[in-house]
């Protein structure tokens, strides 16, 4: 039974499902930016002192990183968890870093008597402290057994896609693919809509209520129409975020012989975007890759 969990990385979506999950489990977290752990006992989770603290004796280890370099680092490093997880414990990636290298990493965990858990999220930081994600899933089936009751806390929809690591980061390899798509294709209609002197708080509202909506156009749609505000909008996904998925992508779809050139054309906006010094804003910033001033 899964009763203690480590958060190891208290950001901006470690930090509420550390907090969704300390209302059912006993949570450690660790952070190397000690406000986030004083932020995170706030909210009912215990601080540990580093991150070999928070994982001794933990069922389940939750770990958020950027690329699979940083994961090989975290588990197997010089001061990698690897040596300090409990026997049987399951550890479980949030992030999305691709296929490659996957297979290796959950073969060296077992040699310390751990499982990896593929469980790459997406639904950003508030639906991850109203255990509101999508989590999709490759895992054994022991693996996931120890794992199950943590990823439901945390998700409204959980789909378990394979039996093995390396299963959940295809699939959401997919879906980042039609999520860059799809923000790129709003950022380029409401751009359109500005140009054409449309109200744009009216075109929005119009195309969501009919069949060109997409999650995507209304998530990211009015934070588009505030990119060219002086503050832009809130950062909910960063832009660079879409740097390295659409990179992942493209790895991937070369790696399967197989052409995405609707998907090429979204990665370069956001690498363009990036250069243009958008890599820290919001996502639908993008659109100021497309239309650089507002027009109306």
């Amino acid at each position: 039974m899964t009763s203690t969990v480590a958060v190891i990385g208290l950001g901006a979506m470690g930090l509420p499902m550390a907090t969704r999950l300390a209302e059912r489990f006993e949570v450690r977290g660790f952070d190397i930016a000690a406000e986030r752990i004083a932020l995170a006992a706030e909210k009912g989770v215990t601080p540990a002192d580093s991150a070999a603290d928070a994982v001794a004796d933990a069922q389940a280890v939750l770990v958020a990183v950027r690329t699979g370099e940083q994961l090989n680092g975290l588990l197997f490093g010089e001061t990698g968890l690897a040596s300090h997880l409990a026997d049987g414990a399951v550890v479980i990636l949030t992030s999305t870093v691709g296929t490659d290298g996957i297979a290796d990493i959950a073969a060296r965990l077992a040699e310390h008597g751990a499982q990896l858990v593929d469980a790459p999220l997406s639904g950003g930081p508030v639906r991850a402290g109203e255990g509101d994600l999508l989590i999709v899933v490759g895992a054994t089936p022991a693996a996931l057994e120890v794992a199950r009751p943590v990823l439901e806390q945390l998700a409204s929809t959980l789909s378990i896609v394979g039996d093995k690591p390396g299963d959940g980061q295809a699939l959401k390899t997919v879906n980042q693919l039609l999520c860059g798509v799809h923000i790129a294709a709003a950022a380029e209609a409401l751009a359109l809509a500005d140009a054409l002197g449309l109200d744009r708080e009216k075109t929005l509202e119009a195309l969501t209520a009919g069949a060109a909506n997409s999650f995507m156009l209304g998530n990211r749609g009015p934070r588009a129409l505030q990119a060219y505000d002086e503050d832009g909008a809130e950062v909910l996904s960063r832009l660079d975020i879409f740097v390295k998925d659409m990179g992942i992508v493209g790895d991937a779809a070369r790696a399967a012989h197989l052409s995405t050139p609707v998907a090429n054309a979204a990665e370069q906006l956001f690498l363009l975007g990036e250069a243009q010094g958008l890599g820290a804003h919001d996502d639908s910033a993008v659109i100021r890759v497309i239309a650089p001033e507002r027009r109306s």
